[in-house]
């Protein structure tokens, strides 16, 4: 496998407004690194069990409870799962709340040595708090958190930790989050 890059549209299922990220990220990865990218794009705490969806293929953390037949991500890089421009998977995040993100790959980029081994190069929205449940919730969560005078503004805060803004989008924020995370893997 020669290395290269995947740009890949992430979009947060049922977001309307969408919540999307578009992101360039090395192939030579383990799908588990790659979990971790996703946590910080969209913005979430990675305090929740994931799973990828890959050619009707699951991939997570092992757990030695689930009847499952899911592969250890560790033991893949992004580049063994995907196969060409198109194709379309699925990256669930708290299977509770059930945050569904559709991922495309829009492109294969060539390898380029100085480049990151993940970028986020566009995106919309900020990432609905941890625990909102689901989208229902974070519809519910908008309503009375963007309405000073709804009964439940000021519980709705004090949750979320100060004040909300859905339209946030910071490109530079997430890029050196990013950075810090992921060191370039050997070739």
């Amino acid at each position: 496998m020669n290395p290269a890059f995947y740009q890949i549209k992430i979009t947060l299922r049922d977001s309307h407004p969408a919540i999307w990220r578009r992101i360039q990220v090395s192939s030579a990865i383990t799908l588990r690194a790659f979990h971790r990218v996703l946590q910080e794009v969209m913005g979430w705490d990675n305090a929740h069990s994931y799973v990828l969806i890959i050619n009707k293929q699951l991939y997570a953390k092992p757990d030695p409870e689930c009847g499952f037949n899911i592969k250890n991500d560790s033991k893949f890089r992004l580049g063994q799962v995907i196969t060409d421009k198109g194709q379309c998977f699925v990256y669930e995040y708290d299977p509770g709340d059930s945050w569904q993100h559709y991922c495309v790959v829009e492109a294969t980029l060539p390898f380029e040595d100085n480049k990151p081994v993940a970028l986020c190069v566009a995106g919309a929205r900020a990432c609905p708090p941890e625990d909102a449940g689901g989208i229902p919730g974070y519809e519910d969560f908008l309503a009375s958190a963007g309405y000073k005078n709804h009964q439940r503004h000021k519980e709705m805060i004090d949750w979320a930790g100060g004040a909300f803004d859905p339209a946030a989008f910071d490109l530079n924020v997430i890029n050196k989050r990013l950075q810090r995370l992921i060191r370039r893997p050997s070739r």
